[in-house]
């Protein structure tokens, strides 16, 4: 067992923390214990023992000691052990336990030992601080529980050694942060000089060496981050002391660049001067004048490298220390000191701060921290513009941890409060400095002016902006704005909202737009601008405060000069000191106006009220003026914030609003203005709006800005509105939109996405990051055009007898498939350029992938590209078989076609690009949901593909034929890659059990397990992708185990499947549960498969053996009762059926299922294999006695109360809903055509979208005018859906069932088989199967017949298998109960039999049954004393019971009808044993006499009619039927009957005695045939011996018809005769004595003499 403080346990306490701040924890107490389990890890913190050269001796010896244990070592693993303690100046001996402990890990990771040493080295490292990190955070989390809280306090004074210790001790841990973060330091820089050096002297450096230095820096930069925040945690809950932050300076000047490490002491130097200098935390003013002093002193005897970051601190301290000053009274509290001359000094102080760089830091600082996925250009741009002289971080600064961010904000936030509180003087200096410098420079020369703006202070603005960044996306910190308007923090916001410069309006609108970022907030910013604003003035001058008026005429102002200008003549405007004398009064209006619509924009999307307000401004007219800002002459930047704003207006469109929108920008697009009067050019041939929306779609692709905000505006108003109702049955624009001068529809802009921007060549823009944005921005558009399709319209208008034209929102089905965006956009998606982009989106490096954001660029282009080819495999067949042809038909315009033709189905593109596979395969691993989701829903799609799944030939001997898509991973070498991250996948951990379905470890589980199911399912007997994941050698068209691979040592993936089916539990709480059940489900179907396989049958059966795995199964199994919990409700419980429950229940059938197929697999193999000692265990096992390898012998459920199933009742009939709304409604469109025409196999999305045309339909009638009648309407509809998903569940559970009952059954059957136990045992265990069985029996025989056909082949097989005829059965002590038990199964047949309207299959085995009884009765009757009276049973049973044998006797199908005459017959032969008349008499009655003896006279005709291959099975029936006939001559009163049917004129019309057989009889087989005929005549001739026999020689009428017959039939009667003496016939024909036909005529002959000699024939 891995000792505490291992990398493992490590992993696992993390988990549970992070479980614990997401409150999702259940187990407090094991947290708890974990954490103290790891107090002197804690305490320890970053030790390690450096190499010693006595450890190195030890090593070096070859023997060495771990754990107790001695181990000798190799010279391989000593070189190793030292080169790994030489990597990490680490004890060898402890380097060697490390290389130890990466064995497992390195095989299962494909790396060498000494990486994955290195690699657990620092991931342990890792997640010992980031446990400590969460310790200290949750320690001091006002929010989280107070016992929870106390016991997280107690374990951190644990660790600090400060509960029972000195409080100094805190300050020891803390120092020893410092140290462990200076020693990180050194090691990075170490680093770094050995990777120059090596570059320095030409070395060549390996891809692993490689791999490990990247991933070591990157780690020890993650630690040192970690110990940065733990240092705060420890300030803010006042572990530390003033000694401890003047250490934190004294080291800071050995900080010498500005990167990331020099980042991580902020938040710390910031919590230090909050703590210290703020008089809010508890410390004396004299302590804080002394800390004030010696920062100050220090500044210049101690002064940093990096001046800004020294000049920042400052800054924070003096906001800080300046509180203690706020409210002293005249007059000093420290003796000698002059207040004001100290005040003039800090003032003093923060400018020389200023000045040196403090705001230009903090900004730069809270500016870079945010991730790569939050782009902002506008806002980067006026960053740039305040940070012009700053110098930036270096990139990888922009992967800091989102816990560290948040942390660093929080302290800024602080400074912030305690600047605007503390120092409001420095402010307002801010304020008129700048202004006076303004109005200097403004009112110089325009020239001089434009480039002295340049240099002009913004220290104000940088701190708006800085408060922006810092209050940015923090929404409970931002409220603190808007709580009190008598607040510090409000009235700074009305102060900075005064007397704005351009720049100042520019940062201003940052802020309000940072602290606006929930629906809330938003609405109080709209609510401020509405109050600072006047209606009253025209124009608004910049004197007042911002508000909506001045914003609105600013951006109505630059929109009409630009309608006035032309284009031409006007200079774009810019900023930064660039800018052209224009129609703006100053350089940074562009600027501004990028601001003011970027507030616009935001404050639109977040607030439901502004947007209103907006919509309906008398006015301003919003569109107009945006769209005009949108002109191509515009800056593009400016452009963009236009384009975005009128995205934002449309945050929760409705329908009405999208097409509104949309007849704007077409217009705009379109419409020729005066700015580009003069591109136009007179003559072309197209139409001025043609031209003019190709000249604005030109000038659109030139720059990034410009073309990414157009595409997202295309994609805001291709999304369905707010208004819609799913059905997505209407187009996103107005049908006619373009159509005077164009065809209708949007193609023109779908091309301007794909075809000038996405397959764009060369690309549009440069920069990768841009390029990468774009393309994803299109892939978004394109998968949003292809989702909003709904291909089930088509569908149903083609099934359904609903008006789908009149009930669906556009004006036809017709115009919504051809003008539909989808169509469109599937034929750029077969275009080469959009083909190859698409590809190249999803084809990224897997290292940068999986260390990115979840948000960033290059995780979105990953989604969105595999999101993308989803859609089109689902799509492609309606794309392509009606769709597309219905375009070509329809269109009459020109249409540029942009699609390959060569390509018929994307997956003619993927064999192209098979590296998409190993991508997919790779994504799936890497731990992010969503793209694993996503990655293998596709990879399921492509590995089911038989074009994809083709066999290839090989490339190299490494390479072996087989599967095209194993074989591309296998070249790749990125299999075994593929089968890691799918075993690492499907790891078990019980801590999922505390989230469930929520816990990503599941989700990834589950399409893990559907993937692979998927996969082998639709290719079982192909070696494909699924068998090469699972562990399988593809070799051509096989499957084998490699030798020594990691399916021979059971370190496959297949084997983790098989642990985790052994392993993952049902549920929780006794409750079996949906989450936990579908798990083991989907793994069990994927051991059903493969076993059922003749592909991996035998490898398959070999493992589960090998793994015990039967066993396992077995003890697993429980009783279901009525009060089994399955997801909550009993099988009791009314709405069972209703719920997931069900669902639950039908998982748990199913399970079951495959452990008693697999048992009857077993059981077959272990027999033919002659394994008497595995077939005794299994035997052991299933009678409810499992022994162990071991020889422990455990209890298990014995199979015979595995029929527990059975008990649950879901015959109740569910009722269909009643609404007259709904009762015209034909549901048989949403029927599966695959699964029949019953209500519960409906498709359930196409019944929900049958219901909403139909509404629809209503609605568009005007039924639903009034609220109530809508409401009813949506109950009703939800009543339908839940009536056809109870359906859908009630016959899912019945067909599980039955599955299950068959297995059940079948392994029955064969258990009690091979058993090896004498009669009177197996005579025993069939007794007590009928005893569980029987009342099943008699129960389903009535309610359900296909259950109870099961059972009674069960029943059936029993009875062969107890062998009733058998002598020894009364020698047994169970025969007088096996009499009764069998006597009771008779009367229960009977019963089922005479069931009304039962099953014919049913009944037929029912007969079978009971005449396999009757003969056994029959045949010892002469030994058994104990005889029930059958005739008086069957004459109980009721009349009824013999009208259905007869009826299935003469009508029956198939072989029925020959089993219902051999009961029939039984029951005669039966009767005359007990000399009852009761079978003759109701023969007579239901007139059956007379049809079996008319049935003789069509015998020839329906033999020379029928086909040779029915001929047996006639004869049979003719048999059966003449047999019966003979059993009822053998009495009087039955010969009668037989008489008087008209025996002898029937057979004399049949003409079977006419036929002379010494004449030949037509036939393949002559000898054959006439052996048949021989033995058909017998059976006639027996019918009338018996009844010349039961009638007496008395009965001359008899002896007549006999003579007549005889004398009729004397030429055959002479041929039989001759045939007997061997007279007249060849050679051939010579009967041997013995053979078949001489048995039959030597009877025959005897008969014949009998009736000569009855009748006196010859006399």
């Amino acid at each position: 067992m891995e000792a505490e403080g291992g990398l493992e346990s490590l992993r696992a306490l993390h988990q549970d923390l992070i479980a614990l701040e997401d409150g999702q924890i259940r187990n407090i107490d094991r947290l708890c214990n974990e954490l103290n389990a790891h107090v002197e890890a804690f305490k320890n913190l970053l030790d390690r023992p450096p190499k010693s050269d006595a450890s190195r001796k030890k090593l070096e010896s070859g023997t060495i000691q771990i754990d107790e244990n001695d181990y000798a070592v190799n010279k391989e693993f000593q070189e190793s052990g030292i080169q790994l303690a030489d990597a990490l100046n680490l004890d060898e001996l402890r380097a060697a336990e490390l290389l130890l402990d990466a064995q497992g890990d390195a095989e299962l990771l494909g790396r060498s030992p000494i990486v994955s040493a290195v690699i657990n080295f620092h991931e342990k490292r890792q997640f010992l601080l980031e446990s400590l990190r969460m310790l200290f955070k949750n320690a001091g989390n006002p929010d989280l529980d107070e016992a929870t809280r106390h016991k997280q306090l107690e374990i951190v004074g644990d660790i600090l050694e400060v509960k029972d210790g000195p409080a100094r001790n805190g300050s020891l841990f803390t120092r020893k942060c410092f140290k462990a973060m200076a020693d990180i330091e050194q090691w990075i820089n170490d680093l770094a000089e050995s990777y120059q050096g090596t570059l320095a002297l030409g070395q060549s450096m390996t891809v692993e060496y490689d791999e490990i230095m990247g991933f070591q820096q990157s780690s020890l930069a993650q630690q040192h981050e970690s110990l940065g925040t733990i240092v705060t945690y420890l300030v803010k809950g006042s572990y530390t002391n003033t000694e401890d932050f003047f250490q934190l300076l004294q080291h800071m000047p050995t900080i010498e660049r500005w990167n990331h490490i020099a980042v991580h002491y902020v938040p710390a130097i910031a919590a230090f001067t909050s703590a210290y200098g703020s008089p809010d935390n508890g410390g004396s003013l004299r302590e804080a004048r002394m800390l004030h002093k010696r920062i100050m002193d220090g500044r210049d005897s101690s002064p940093w490298a990096l001046r800004n970051l020294q000049a920042a601190m400052v800054s924070w301290w003096l906001a800080e220390y300046s509180g203690w000053y706020l409210e002293q009274r005249l007059g000093s509290p420290v003796h000698g000191a002059d207040l004001e001359a100290e005040a003039r000094a800090r003032s003093d102080a923060f400018l020389q701060a200023l000045k040196d760089g403090a705001f230009h830091c903090t900004l730069s600082i809270c500016s870079q921290i945010y991730p790569d996925d939050i782009y902002d250009p506008a806002r980067d741009g006026l960053t740039d513009y305040l940070l012009r002289d700053a110098p930036p971080l270096p990139t990888e600064t922009l992967g800091t941890n989102a816990l560290f961010r948040d942390l660093l904000l929080e302290q800024m936030e602080s400074f912030i409060n305690a600047f605007i509180s503390n120092m409001p003087d420095t402010l307002r200096h801010f304020q008129i400095n700048e202004d006076d410098q303004r109005k200097k420079i403004l009112g110089s020369a325009p020239s001089q002016a434009r480039s002295t703006l340049y240099d002009q202070d913004l220290d104000l603005e940088r701190f708006l902006v800085i408060t922006a960044y810092t209050f940015d996306q923090r929404i409970e910190a931002a409220e603190a704005f808007w709580e009190d308007p008598d607040s510090n923090l409000y009235g700074f916001l009305q102060w900075a909202a005064k007397r704005q410069s351009t720049p100042r309006v520019g940062a201003f609108c940052e802020l309000l737009r940072s602290i606006s970022r929930s629906e809330e907030c938003a609405t109080a910013a709209h609510t401020f601008l509405l109050d600072q604003g006047s209606t009253k003035t025209a124009r608004i001058r910049r004197s007042s405060s911002l508000n909506w008026n001045q914003v609105f005429s600013e951006l109505t102002l630059y929109a009409a000069k630009i309608r006035e200008t032309p284009g031409s003549s006007r200079p774009p405007i810019r900023y930064g000191g660039k800018a052209s004398a224009g129609d703006i009064d100053e350089p940074e209006s562009a600027l501004m106006l990028e601001c003011y619509l970027r507030l616009m924009a935001h404050i639109c999307r977040e607030s439901s009220e502004a947007r209103s307000w907006l919509w309906t401004h008398e006015t301003f007219k919003s569109l107009e003026v945006l769209f005009t800002l949108a002109d191509v002459s515009v800056p593009p930047r400016l452009q963009a914030c236009a384009l975005a704003t009128v995205a934002s207006m449309l945050t929760n469109k409705t329908l009405e609003t999208s097409h509104f929108v949309w007849s704007a920008m077409d217009q705009w697009a379109s419409s020729p203005t005066s700015s580009m009067q003069a591109i136009l050019r007179p003559g072309k041939p197209t139409t001025p709006m043609i031209c003019m929306e190709e000249v604005t779609f030109q000038a659109l692709s030139k720059t990034f800005d410009r073309a990414n905000e157009f595409v997202n505006l295309l994609q805001t108003l291709v999304c369905p509105g707010a208004d819609e109702i799913g059905l997505h049955d209407t187009l996103p624009f107005p049908e006619q939109l373009g159509s005077s001068y164009r065809m209708a529809g949007i193609e023109p802009y779908i091309d301007f996405a794909f075809g000038r921007i996405l397959a764009a060549k060369p690309p549009i823009v440069d920069d990768p990051i841009q390029s990468q944005r774009l393309t994803n921005n299109i892939l978004n558009f394109a998968a949003t055009c292809l989702s909003v399709f709904n291909e089930n319209l088509v569908i149903l208008a083609n099934r359904s007898t609903i008006a789908v034209d009149t009930a669906m929102e556009a004006s036809s089905l017709d115009v919504y498939a051809r003008l539909h965006p989808f169509n469109r956009v599937m034929e750029w998606m077969f275009n080469d350029g959009v083909l190859a982009v698409l590809f190249a989106a999803s084809n990224q490096d897997l290292n940068t992938v999986a260390a990115a954001s979840l948000n960033s660029p290059i995780v979105v282009s990953v989604l969105r590209s595999i999101e993308v080819m989803n859609h089109i495999l689902d799509l492609q067949s309606t794309y392509f078989e009606i769709l597309r042809p219905l375009v070509k038909l329809q269109t009459t315009g020109h249409r540029n076609p942009v699609l390959n033709p060569t390509l018929a189905s994307f997956e003619d593109s993927v064999a192209t690009n098979l590296d998409l596979v190993v991508n997919l395969g790779l994504y799936s691993g890497l731990g992010n949901q969503e793209l694993a989701i996503k990655s293998l829903k596709l990879l399921e799609r492509l590995s089911s593909s038989r074009r994809l799944n083709a066999s290839v030939t090989p490339v190299s001997r490494q390479l072996p034929s087989g599967n095209r898509l194993v074989g591309v991973l296998e070249q790749h070498g990125d299999l075994e890659r593929v089968r890691t991250s799918f075993i690492l996948g499907l790891q078990y951990d019980d801590r999922e059990l505390d989230l469930g379905p929520g816990a990503p470890g599941w989700t990834i589980k589950s399409v893990m397990l559907d993937f692979l199911s998927h996969c082998l399912a639709a290719l079982p007997d192909r070696p494909n992708l699924a068998h090469a994941i699972l562990g399988f050698a593809c070799s051509g068209a096989t499957l084998s185990i490699e030798p020594g691979g990691a399916f021979a040592r059971g370190a496959s993936l297949f084997h983790s499947i098989v642990r985790m089916v052994a392993e993952y539990p049902d549920g929780l709480d006794d409750a079996i549960q949906l989450w936990s059940s579908s798990i083991r489900q989907k793994a069990m179907q994927i051991i059903s498969i493969l076993r059922a396989s003749p592909l991996t049958y035998v490898l398959a059966m070999a493992e589960l053996r090998a793994a015990d795995f039967l066993f396992a199964m077995f003890l697993r199994q429980a009783v279901i009762t009525p009060n089994t919990n399955f997801d909550g409700l009993s099988i009791r419980e009314r709405n069972f059926v209703q719920t997931d429950s069900a669902l639950v229940m039908e998982q748990y059938l199913d399970q079951r299922c495959t452990i008693l197929e697999y048992a009857s697999s077993e059981l077959r193999l272990v027999a033919a294999e002659g394994a008497p000692t595995q077939k005794a265990r299994i035997l052991s096992t299933l009678f409810g006695t499992t022994t162990m390898l071991d020889g422990t012998q455990l209890r298990n459920v014995p199979v015979f109360e595995l029929l527990d199933f059975l008990g649950a009742d879901f015959s109740a009939p569910v009722l269909s809903p009643l609404s007259h709304l709904f009762t015209d409604l034909d549901f048989t469109a949403a029927l599966d055509p695959a699964a029949g025409t019953t209500g519960g196999a409906a498709q359930l999305h196409l019944v929900e979208q049958l219901l909403a045309l139909k509404l629809n339909e209503v609605r568009k009638s005007g039924y639903l005018e009034d609220v109530q009648d809508q409401e009813k309407a949506l109950l009703d509809a939800e009543a339908y859906m839940a009536f056809f998903r109870t359906q859908k569940n009630l016959r899912s559970l019945n067909e599980v069932r039955l599955q299950t009952l068959k297995a059940w059954s079948n392994l029955m059957a064969l258990a009690i088989g091979y058993c090896d136990l004498d009669h009177g045992g197996r005579v025993s265990l069939v007794l007590q199967t009928l005893q569980t069985v029987m009342p099943k029996l008699e129960r389903y025989a009535i309610e359900s017949s296909s259950e109870a056909l099961v059972l009674a082949r069960l029943v059936q097989t029993l009875f062969l298998q107890a062998d009733l005829k058998s002598s020894a059965l009364d020698q047994t002590k169970v025969a007088d109960l096996a009499e009764d038990r069998f006597f009771h199964i008779f009367r229960t047949c009977l019963r089922a039999i005479n069931v009304p309207e039962g099953d014919v299959s049913l009944r037929e085995v029912l007969y079978n049954i009971c005449f396999r009884y009757l003969t056994s009765i029959a045949d010892r009757s002469s030994s058994n004393s104990r005889q029930h009276n059958i005739s008086q049973t069957v004459k109980i049973s009721g009349k009824k019971t013999i009208d259905i044998i007869c009826d299935d006797a003469y009508g029956g199908s198939g072989t029925c009808r020959a089993s219902a005459v051999l009961f029939l017959d039984a029951l005669a032969a039966t009767a005359v044993i007990e000399r009852s008349n009761y079978m003759v008499d109701s023969l007579a009655r239901t007139n059956f006499i007379v049809v079996l003896v008319e049935a003789i006279r069509d015998i020839p005709n329906e033999l020379r009619d029928g086909e040779p291959q029915d001929i047996p099975l006639l004869l049979a029936y003719y048999n059966s039927k003449l047999s019966l006939l003979l059993t009822l001559s053998q009495t009087r009163s039955g010969a009668t009957q037989v008489i008087n049917a008209g025996l002898f004129q029937t057979v004399r019309d049949s003409g079977l005695f006419s036929l002379d057989p010494d004449l030949g009889i037509s036939s393949a087989d002559p000898t054959s045939a006439v052996s048949k005929y021989y033995a058909l005549l017998l059976a006639v001739i027996r019918v009338i011996a018996a009844v010349l026999v039961s009638r007496g020689p008395q009965n001359q009428q008899t002896i007549e018809h006999t003579k007549q017959f005889l004398a009729d039939n004397r030429t055959l009667v002479v041929s039989v005769f001759k045939r007997q003496a061997g007279i007249g016939i060849g050679a051939g024909s010579v009967i041997v004595e013995g053979d078949e036909m001489g048995v039959v005529v030597d009877e025959l002959v005897e008969l014949f003499v009998l009736l000569m000699t009855r009748t006196e024939f010859i006399d």
